[in-house]
């Protein structure tokens, strides 16, 4: 017969675990955060400072030259008797295009390659989330980050040149040009750039690959444009204009709102125009099916 001191003391204590019987939010309310998520990380906010650094230097270096126009044209503008911003909206974007496609050749693989290299997309799939939505959240968050960095300069001019009592309709009009110009390209810069991205894990090779595929593309064809218009030949420069990002989104500006040309051979003509609003759509479109179709062999 057992002793006292033989017998369990162990003792089963309710504490009154329940299970969780409120509403679950569904993929909409993940993919939302996500976003979020996706969106404040490429500017570093809620990250480390060294996290901060790069984006925060690249914003500021995208609105220093845009604050010293403003400032000439505000403070000598008639002085100087200038009726219009010193640099075209549409021409900003190219004239900072080495800020630009340095700031989306160093977020685009911390959206993409990290999930990849250290497999955390397969905590992201175990969520009600499709893998379609995974894709889309992410170049949504780059596209929109790419923007946001686009656009503030041209806001800062905008607000400049109401300041300095240019007509306000005709700045209203080529800001709102300016805009949409800003969102064609944020997309074409990001789908691009994620594309490259998802290619590889290593962060150092995709960075160095989109910077290749951007600023390469563009002196590549600047270079050929330039040579057609002295050849006597603008048609050739102008098929060439769609193969970088940069003048195929200036020459859609150019033919959609008749902005300030800022190529040596801008799109002329209808047939032209339609060219590159095709491309561009083509460009766009064909960067999230490659996108789609790279995530589907990713395993879970």
């Amino acid at each position: 017969m057992s002793s006292p001191s033989d017998r369990p003391s162990g003792v089963i204590h309710d504490l009154g675990y329940r299970p969780y019987r409120g509403r679950r939010l569904g993929e909409r309310a993940v993919a939302w955060s996500f976003f979020r998520t996706g969106l404040r990380n490429t500017y570093g906010l809620g990250r480390s400072a060294r996290s901060k650094a790069l984006p925060m230097i690249l914003l500021g270096l995208m609105l220093l030259p845009a604050l010293i126009l403003v400032g000439v044209l505000v403070q000598a503008g008639r002085v100087l008797d200038l009726g219009e911003q010193i640099v075209p909206y549409s021409t900003y974007p190219l004239t900072t295009q080495l800020l630009i496609s340095v700031f989306v050749a160093a977020q685009a693989p911390a959206l993409i390659s990290r999930d990849l290299r250290f497999r955390t997309i397969t905590l992201y799939l175990s969520r009600p989330m499709r893998r379609s939505a995974y894709v889309l959240v992410r170049l949504a968050s780059l596209t929109v980050a790419t923007f946001v960095l686009i656009v503030a300069p041209l806001l800062l001019m905008y607000v400049g040149g109401l300041l300095a009592d240019l007509p306000p309709a005709r700045e209203t009009g080529r800001f709102l040009a300016a805009v949409a110009g800003a969102a064609l390209l944020a997309a074409c810069l990001a789908g691009l750039a994620a594309v490259v991205s998802a290619l590889t894990i290593r962060r150092g090779l995709a960075v160095a690959a989109v910077i290749v595929v951007l600023l390469v593309s563009y002196a590549v064809v600047s270079a050929i444009q330039g040579i057609s218009q002295e050849a006597g030949h603008a048609v050739v420069g102008q098929v060439a204009g769609i193969f970088s990002p940069y003048t195929l989104v200036n020459g859609v500006q150019v033919f959609l709102f008749g902005v300030p040309e800022a190529t040596a051979t801008p799109p002329e003509g209808t047939a032209m125009g339609l060219l590159y609003v095709g491309a561009l759509v083509l460009t766009v479109l064909g960067s999230i099916a490659a996108l789609l179709a790279r995530y589907r062999r990713v395993q879970p």
